[in-house]
């Protein structure tokens, strides 16, 4: 009886199914649309300036759904960034000039327009519907995109992953990608970049090193930048990163994401305890710290414990996952920089890692961080390893852009490509100047796209694995106006006078207790 009764309750199910389906073929379907609040918004938009400027905001000529309604708009956004009045009149007549008139439907539909709205007071309400249904049909065809793909044998899962997430981030953001942009839009853009790097305090428009020089030659790590950070072992690539991310989120208050391949998260953050706490690794890690020594790492380690770091230590993490997870730290926290260590320890993923040699996989990554900064819109700093030629060269040992590892496309893809050398652990105790250079860490940027090429020197502290600046002395700088001058060979002349003291006519015995002096 039970079993009669399942099979009866498939079979209505079965039924139910098919004709919602029958219903929907009946009908069809149509996309999310709002052309009655399109024409309303467009309408109040001719009859007030207020809501010209609440719904320019909000919407984009893509929001419409109707061409002609989009190609009303973007005529709109011209004479709005031309600051000209804005009616059915001067509308109708910038349409004339591009010759769009009559693809909208002419001066009677323009006036028609307005008939469509009594009162502009709920026009911001209505542009946000009209906003909605756009990302509702960016999401019908992302899916239908996304469906089309996924029956594809073909396609590899996790670019068809990546794929989709990208869309969705986008939509997400409200940065759906377009194709172009108008040269008056990119030269406003511009124009207000200058304007803001004008204004700053200090000149660093960018996220700061913390580093006074490397921000005076740099002006901060700019957005969409990739930055290669390159030395040989030992030479402190991590501990550079680690200092650059302290400095930017503990001073200046800047989310900074950090993927560890080669460390782990417990252990970077060891190290930043060890060098806020000015106290080595080794003595930290061994537990054999005295009461006050306790008491100062407390003390000093609150800041670094609000800091916005977020530290990722995923071994061999792919392109497509460091890509997902700064996305989401991106939506959620809003990181503004973002540190790989290091470039050669990720792999490809998806399609880079199918055939080809480790150098076509190599190019695959730096193509893909390159991406990523500028998808997300923020300055990547990724580190590598140099190859041995280094250790084999003369003299003080300098880095080369050729002495990049495993391959010439890094040097390419990169926006800027900084070296780390430091003298002292090749043994070399002073420069060909006779300086010393124990304790310098010379930062070399050897590639530099947007700016001057040239070097830093810093100050390493070995015991605390910790970069810092040199500290020159305030009167090192500073012009006295006496530098110079020389000695003057005039009072040599012989027109000097010699008198004699007073003190030669005195006469001191030899046993005179009151010699002076």
């Amino acid at each position: 009886m039970n079993s009669q009764s399942n099979k009866t309750e498939k079979i209505r199910k079965l039924s139910t199914s098919n004709t919602i389906q029958l219903a929907g073929l009946e009908h069809g379907r149509v996309q999310p649309q709002a052309v009655d609040l399109e024409e309303a918004v467009l309408g109040a938009m001719m009859l007030e300036r207020d809501a010209v400027n609440t719904a320019i905001d909000i919407l984009q000529p893509r929001s419409f759904y109707k061409e002609s309604h989009q190609k009303i708009f973007s005529t709109i956004q011209d004479l709005f960034q031309k600051s000209e009045p804005i009616d059915i009149l001067t509308i109708t007549n910038a349409l004339k000039q591009k010759a769009e008139l009559e693809l909208v439907g002419g001066p009677y539909y323009i006036t028609q327009l307005t008939n469509r709205v009594a009162s502009a007071a709920n026009v911001e309400f209505h542009a946000r519907i009209i906003a909605q249904k756009y990302i509702q049909r960016e999401l019908i065809r992302i899916s239908t995109e996304i469906i089309s793909d996924a029956y594809d044998d073909t396609t590899d899962v996790f670019t068809l992953l990546d794929k989709a997430e990208s869309g969705l981030f986008e939509v997400t953001e409200g940065n759906i990608r377009k194709n172009y942009d108008s040269m008056s839009t990119l030269i406003r853009s511009a124009i207000k970049q200058i304007e803001q790097a004008k204004d700053h305090e200090g000149n660093v428009v960018g996220v700061p090193s913390g580093f006074t020089d490397l921000d005076r030659m740099t002006n901060g790590w700019q957005s969409s930048d990739l930055i290669i950070l390159a030395a040989r072992p030992a030479m402190g690539k991590t501990a550079f990163a680690l200092t650059l991310a302290r400095n930017a989120a503990v001073d200046f208050q800047k989310p900074v994401a950090v993927f560890s391949l080669e460390m782990s998260s417990l252990q970077l953050v060891t190290r930043l305890i060890s060098g806020e706490s000015e106290l080595s690794s080794g003595k930290l890690r061994s537990g054999n710290l005295r009461n006050d020594e306790i008491e100062q790492i407390h003390a000093k380690i609150t800041g670094l414990a609000d800091a916005p770091i977020f530290i990722d230590d995923t071994p061999a993490i792919s392109v497509f996952e460091l890509r997902a997870k700064a996305r989401r730290l991106k939506s959620q926290h809003d990181i503004q920089l973002l540190l790989v260590d290091y470039l050669q320890l990720m792999t490809a993923g998806g399609d880079g890692s199918k055939g080809g040699n480790r150098e076509q996989e190599i190019s695959t990554i730096s193509r893909s961080l390159k991406s990523i900064a500028k998808e997300l819109n923020i300055p990547v700093i990724a580190l590598s390893q140099l190859s041995r030629a280094v250790e084999s060269r003369g003299g003080d040992r300098r880095p080369q852009l050729s002495d990049l590892r495993e391959s010439g496309s890094i040097e390419q893809d990169a926006d800027m490509v900084m070296f780390i050398n430091r003298p002292e652990y090749y043994g070399l105790e002073e420069d060909e100047h006779g300086n010393s250079t124990l304790g310098l860490a010379n930062i070399i940027i050897a590639k530099h796209r947007n700016g001057a090429v040239g070097d830093v020197q810093l100050k390493f502290t070995s015991e605390l694995a910790k970069f810092s600046d040199m500290g020159h002395s305030e009167f090192d700088n500073m012009d006295t106006g006496f530098s110079s001058i020389g000695p003057n060979d005039d009072f040599d002349t012989g027109g000097s006078i010699t008198r004699p003291s007073k003190m030669d006519d005195e006469d001191f015995g030899e046993d005179d207790d009151d010699v002076p002096f």
